[in-house]
């Protein structure tokens, strides 16, 4: 039986949308959309169906978009429909398939809801997905707000599907014999958020059956810390940040008072661009002399006299050449740089100005830069991270030499090598390499 009455709740409770709103519902075909279809339809919500063919299964991908133009039929809405070549896309942008379908499609469900009236867009993620996602965001690392996991309204988007697990789903399937696609790829551990459904979960599972229930309460607990923490940071800018016109002065002893310390001060100096590493550099200097500076994209932030002191960062932007995957000369500041790609593991030996890293690790396009603070590398030869602006003052860099030092910045922000003295480990040339790609320094 649908659970129509829960899903009319939830939306309520969540002010997703009313009755008098129209909703542009998007479907795969899967088994989550078409229950979602089937809800809105019950609940009598006036609705569209918006599909995405992205030409990635062949004749899966053709079958997919005929299931949902029937389904529309079905139920007398519109129809929306479009065709991606999500493979070119995917090539010209330089990013996954993945992340190219992601972009694609909001993209395009935007434009519709624009040009055909609709007031939301209703995406079927449920409790499973949102569990999916606070576990992959803890594996990679996050933030309170990296737990919260799927909020059921972000705008326009909203998920009307968040009070129901996937077993709840599978039930009205099973009960109610609907119609569905089954997307073979699911199946295939190869994604990591398949993985994370397919093999972590599943374990979970075993030591806890009503894990649905117990996300679905820490979903909430997440939820409302974040929203204690950012009325907290917003009543400390209020009580801590001196406005001063073009600057902002946080007197120090208002920094040291905080607690917890590191996780307040990020909060507080995050709308200046500032990162974790510059919130470490900057506890770590509370104690020391003043004159220390550190600087964001658009930021400059100065320890003088018992403040931080918080400007706009006025300063020429530093010089940066992109690096493509056919270029085999860049020029940068006083620098030629030659790039010449081998099959051969060749390891460059005797020559700082040049160096071979494995070629299947490299993510273009490349970045040819000077250092930034924050930025960090594991150095070769060396055990563990290390911070590039410490590396400069172990190899006794002056200010002025490090400015003009040209850093290979991978297309994942990773430090690939220091031009001219130490590339990092991750990228390093290993029996397992089937090709290397050269880089050499030719000072003009």
């Amino acid at each position: 039986m649908l659970p129509v009455k829960n899903f009319i709740d939830f939306i309520a409770q969540n002010s997703l949308f009313s009755q008098q709103d129209k909703v542009l519902a998007a479907v795969s075909g899967g088994m989550d959309s078409v229950v979602m279809v089937h809800l809105l339809k019950s609940a009598g919500f006036n609705f569209g169906i918006a599909h995405c063919n992205f030409q990635l299964r062949g004749d899966e991908s053709t079958g997919d978009e005929q299931f949902c133009r029937q389904l529309a039929g079905q139920f007398e809405v519109p129809f929306h429909h479009i065709s991606f070549d999500t493979l070119k896309h995917a090539a010209d942008d330089k990013v996954s398939t993945q992340m190219a379908a992601r972009t694609l499609r909001y993209q395009w469900f935007e434009q519709v809801r624009q040009q055909a009236g609709y007031s939301v867009i209703a995406l079927a993620h449920h409790q499973n997905d949102a569990i999916e996602t606070i576990l992959l965001n803890l594996t990679r690392g996050t933030g309170i707000a990296g737990l919260h996991g799927i909020l059921p309204k972000n705008g326009l988007l909203v998920r009307p599907m968040l009070f129901l697990g996937r077993d709840e789903i599978q039930n009205a399937i099973n009960e109610l014999e609907i119609a569905y696609r089954e997307d073979s790829s699911n199946a295939s551990a190869k994604y990591a958020r398949n993985k994370i459904r397919l093999e972590v979960i599943p374990k979970l599972k075993e030591l806890n059956p009503g894990l649905e229930k117990t996300f679905e309460n820490n979903l909430q607990r997440f939820r409302e810390l974040e929203e204690l923490l950012a009325a907290k940071v917003a009543e400390l800018k209020e009580k801590i940040i001196v406005d001063k016109g073009s600057e902002a002065h946080i007197p120090l002893g208002d920094i040291k008072a905080l607690q917890p310390q590191r996780l307040l001060l990020f909060n507080l100096l995050q709308p200046y661009g500032v990162n974790e590493t510059i919130v470490d550099d900057i506890i770590a200097s509370l104690n020391k002399h003043s004159g220390r500076t550190f600087e964001t994209a658009g930021f400059r932030l100065i320890l003088d006299r018992g403040k931080l002191i918080i400007t706009v960062n006025n300063t020429k932007p530093l010089e940066e050449t992109q690096i493509n995957i056919n270029d085999r000369e860049v020029n940068y500041t006083n620098y030629k740089m030659n790039i010449l790609h081998d099959d051969s593991p060749l390891i460059v030996k005797n020559n700082p100005m040049a160096v071979s890293v494995d070629t299947a690790l490299l993510i273009y396009p490349l970045t040819l830069r000077g250092w930034q603070q924050g930025d960090y590398f594991f150095p070769l030869g060396m055990r563990g991270r290390k911070k590039v602006s410490d590396f400069f003052i172990g190899e006794k860099v002056s200010l002025h030499q490090k400015e003009a030092i040209p850093l290979v910045i991978n297309g994942n922000g990773d430090v690939v090598w220091i031009g001219g003295y130490r590339p990092d480990d991750r990228y390093k040339v290993t029996d397992n390499t089937k090709k290397v790609t050269i880089f050499e320094l030719y000072k003009l």
